[in-house]
Formats: C-alpha cells, structure tokens, sequence
C-alpha cells in the first residue's frame, strides 16, 4: 500500500498542494496503520440481497423501550429477532442484535424513530436472504415514511449513472415490541449495501479516513460527475476531506480513487422538515441549489452534460414508475429535476451556476464546521 502514499505524495508535488497527512503522521508514526485499506477480497462478489427489486418483508421483534432510550454516544446493542417468509412460505428467524445509528436523526428531537444498525452473525445466516451481510445499515420512517421513498429513490438515481455507488434495498418492517409495550406498527424502510461489500463488488477497497484526501485527488471525471449529481439533488452534506458522506473506493493504487456517497436526507429532493443547510453557505433552503464542486477541465464538463442528458429518461422514469409515492410528491419532483435541467441545456446558465462557482470554490472553499462521519 505504499505505492498509495506515493501517488499522493507526487500529486501534490505536481499540483503544489500541502501534502496530506494524519495526525500521527506529523510524528512520523503510525503511517503504515494510516495506509491499510478496509476492504474485502476484491472479486467482484453480488450479493442477492441487493440484486432483486422485491419489496422485502421483515418483522423486527426486541425491546424497543429500551433500544429508542439508547440513543447516547456510548451506545450499545440490544438483542433481536429479525424474521421473513421464504419463497416456500416457511417462516426464518434469525438472532441478531440491533444498535442505533447516525448523526442527526439519532437525535430524538429529530426523528421519532432512529436509523439502525442490524448486526448479524454468519453461523446463523447460512441459506438465508442475509446469508452474505455481517452489518447492515436500516433507514426508517423517521417521522413519516414519504422521506423513505424519497431518499430510497435517491440511491436509485446514482445507482443509473455508475455501478460504482451504494445499492439499496427497499423493505416493509412491522416492528414488535417484545414485551408488547409499544403498539405493533408496520412502515417502509430500505437497507443500504455494506461499504465493504460495494467495494468488492466493484473490484476494488475502501480507502481509510485516516488518509487524507481532497477533491483533487480522486478521479476527476467521477469526482465531476458526484459534485454535479449532488447540485442536482440539491446537496451541501456532504465533504471528501472529512469524509462526510462520501467513501472513497480504490481501484488501483497507483490510480486516484473514486468518491461514493451516501446519505442524503439533506437533500432538497428529499427535504425533510430537519434539513436546514448550514449559515455559511449562505442559503436559506436545501430546495436551493448551491455547487460545492471544485473547477474542472472544459472536456470534463462536457462529459458530464453528456452523462446526464443520456440519463434523463431513466432518472424521470424512476419516479414516474414508483409505486410509493403520491402524485403530487411525483409532479413535485420532476418540477425539480426540471430546472436543474434547464441549467444543464443552458450553457451560460450553466457557466454562471457551476464553472465559475467552481472555480471560486477552488481559490476559496467554503468549510461547514463541525463536519463528521
């Protein structure tokens, strides 16, 4: 894994850019530990949990009294059952255990109900539908589930543009408490891929926090392509260096890596009543869109307008084809994607909404405070 270290060095010796490092690095310790890479044997392995389109039926039992009430830093998991029907009709149980995740919407003033890690063990999984998942991220109804369908569709649309993205799974859980004292409730939720497992799936592995990396060392044309993605949904959560909803997915140690996001509840596609963008981003909504991208070489861009423009059909149709959402949630939506539309068509519009706020970006970019994973 040297020869990653030697990449980025030389690439900010050509660029002039600071050479990243972690803090233990400025000691001259711990660079190897800095250098290792997560990640799974690089085969290309498909899990089928995440290659069929069915909704996928669940029921959640445990004591949800106490997990909802363990929503602290120090968090622990809880045990459970997590049960289905198989193609038989028989019924499988599993044991698991269940711990509560993520940042904002952990905070019970956020959401009612909090994302979940479910945490499986492989001797218990054999022959089932989870037979290839250790752990594996759940995003529930927060506080109403027209977000689920929302955010769901938003993996969908990456999904189109480039196997190189998070693979969802779109379920229907009925959540029982285990000593009955919470009223039983059935909602949407969607299962998000691994991110060991996308990046075997992709041949390749995931690049450790610890190693610092900017926009302008990852692949340019994907780097360009996410940035934009991002302004098309209407995004400003996400950062590379911090690694702030975004993975980065190494393919080749000697080649820059590619950017892989997740998370999107702050979008303005989804747009959630917590989504509130940061106040030195100087805009009010998450409906409007800002660029967060760098500045990119003109061929680059117009790869970029190519790969969206050849998208569109399919990237309308998801929602015109979705089943879950309500009509004006649709019409809404397109409406949306619209007008990023009009920018994409629209050479000077797009001249003045992305090329030069790109290139204010790369002399002077706007850093939100207190990011974290």
């Amino acid at each position: 894994m040297r020869r990653i270290l030697w990449f980025l060095y030389m690439l900010a010796v050509a660029s002039g850019l600071p050479y990243p490092v972690s803090a233990q690095d400025v000691n001259g310790q711990g660079r190897q530990d800095s250098l290792r890479v997560a990640g799974t044997e690089a085969d290309g392995f498909e899990n089928p949990l995440f290659t069929s389109e069915d909704l996928l039926q669940l029921t959640l039992t445990l004591d949800f009294q106490e997990l909802l009430k363990d929503r602290g830093e120090e968090r622990g998991y809880h045990p459970a059952i997590l049960s289905y029907r198989d193609a038989a009709g028989a019924e499988v149980a599993l044991n698991l255990k269940v711990m509560v995740r993520g940042n904002h919407r952990r905070n019970p003033e956020t959401c009612n109900f909090p994302p979940l890690l479910l945490n499986f063990s492989r001797k218990t999984t054999r022959n089932t539908v989870f037979e290839h998942v250790n752990k594996v991220k759940l995003v529930t109804h927060c506080l109403n589930e027209s977000y689920i369908h929302r955010e769901y569709l938003v993996y969908k649309l990456y999904n189109t543009l480039t196997e190189k993205s998070f693979r969802a799974r779109l379920c229907r859980i009925t959540y029982e408490d285990l000593h009955s004292k919470r009223k039983v409730e059935t909602k949407y939720a969607f299962l998000i891929e691994d991110d060991k497992e996308m990046a075997r799936r992709n041949h390749g592995e995931i690049v450790r926090k610890e190693l610092v990396v900017g926009m302008e060392g990852t692949d340019e044309q994907a780097m360009a392509t996410l940035a934009v993605f991002q302004y098309m949904i209407g995004n400003t959560d996400w950062s590379v260096p911090y690694r702030h909803n975004i993975k980065l997915l190494s393919l080749d140690s000697l080649a820059a890596p590619f950017p892989v996001p997740y998370d999107f509840d702050y979008s303005g596609i989804v747009a959630p009543p917590y989504a509130i963008p940061p106040a030195e981003l100087g805009i009010s909504s998450v409906r409007q869109r800002l660029y967060r991208g760098y500045d990119f070489p003109d061929q680059v861009y117009k790869e970029v307008v190519k790969t969206f423009a050849a998208h569109r059909p399919a990237i309308y149709n998801l929602y015109r084809n979705y089943p879950y959402l309500e009509k004006s949630e649709v019409k809404r939506t397109l409406s949306f994607l619209d007008e990023f539309y009009e920018t994409m068509d629209d050479p000077k519009d797009f001249e003045r909404r992305i090329v030069r706020v790109g290139q204010k970006n790369q002399k002077n970019y706007v850093v939100v405070k207190g990011l974290k994973e």
